[in-house]
């Protein structure tokens, strides 16, 4: 169900940093018609630290409309409060979601058998499919393969987005759980290495702005054609590199207003790019000839 290009969805917001529900259901139009495999609303891209719950919820219901079938969403439901993530992810049911990605919790540093709970709490709680999200560098925890070997004798815990950009994990991972566990990177500078390695598809940030490029580079690799997979992996490069010169999701959403997609607001306390992150963010954009 989860696999290829899968684009982590950024919030359009207007200037006063209000929902933009139009812009946002011609993004979703937009990203299937480029080829996205899936779509992951109110993530970490979405800014979903700074959506109120009601924000949420509205995301999440807006995103499954419009995309009405066509391709899977994902919504991202996690929390460093169990019971909020159980209610969030009972609502992505609700909703429509074909799925949760659920991130490990972040500001409570959990031991390993915590972060066990926490997903199994989940798991039992709601009926749907579960993806971890593993991003040590912004959760400051790192769920060792051994958890995750556990937590995948559930049912409904079903894959993993892997953000530590260590090559060797989905090695690791495929060997204690088999290839029926779906793996998906995190981190779209590795994500055709992360393929070669056994994964089976990137949630990208990239594909916000040039969803067409990143959604080739996995078709080509599924069927067979590495060397062009490269290629194209090689031209987007400098961009992948210069969405991430400040905090996500500020680069992605200027860029994204570059295109004419959504406006580049972002809410506090992440700030505007400074001129020369937009230099940078503006000059891969354009080599690329990307356009909305």
């Amino acid at each position: 169900m989860f696999h290829g290009s899968i684009t982590a969805l950024i919030t359009p917001m207007s200037d006063d940093g209000a929902l933009d529900e139009a812009r946002l259901r011609r993004l979703v139009d937009w990203q299937i018609g480029e080829g996205t495999s899936g779509l992951v609303p109110t993530g970490t891209t979405g800014e979903s630290a700074t959506l109120s719950h009601a924000e949420h919820r509205r995301v999440v219901d807006l995103v499954v409309a419009q995309a009405d079938g066509r391709v899977p969403i994902l919504a991202g439901t996690g929390s460093n409060s169990t019971a909020e993530a159980i209610e969030t992810t009972r609502h992505a049911r609700q909703a429509g979601a074909a799925g949760a990605l659920v991130v490990t919790p972040y500001y409570n540093k959990p031991t390993q058998e915590g972060l066990y709970r926490h997903f199994m709490a989940i798991a039992d709680a709601v009926d749907l499919p579960l993806v971890i999200y593993n991003i040590p560098a912004r959760c400051v925890i790192d769920m060792s393969v051994a958890t995750m070997a556990r937590l995948a004798k559930h049912p409904n815990i079903i894959g993993v987005k892997d953000a530590t950009a260590n090559l060797l994990r989905p090695l690791q991972v495929r060997a204690a759980i088999g290839q029926g566990f779906v793996q998906l990177s995190g981190e779209d500078g590795t994500a055709l290495a992360f393929l070669a390695a056994g994964g089976g598809g990137c949630i990208s940030v990239t594909a916000n702005v040039a969803p067409g490029l990143c959604a080739q580079m996995q078709a080509c690799w599924s069927q067979g054609d590495a060397t062009q997979a490269m290629a194209i992996q090689e031209r987007l490069f400098a961009l992948h590199e210069a969405l991430f010169v400040e905090s996500n999701p500020a680069p992605v959403k200027y860029a994204a207003s570059l295109l004419g997609l959504a406006g580049e607001t972002c809410r506090l306390p992440l700030a505007p790019l400074a001129e020369s992150s937009r230099a940078l963010v503006r000059g891969a954009v354009e080599g690329l000839g990307l356009h909305g």
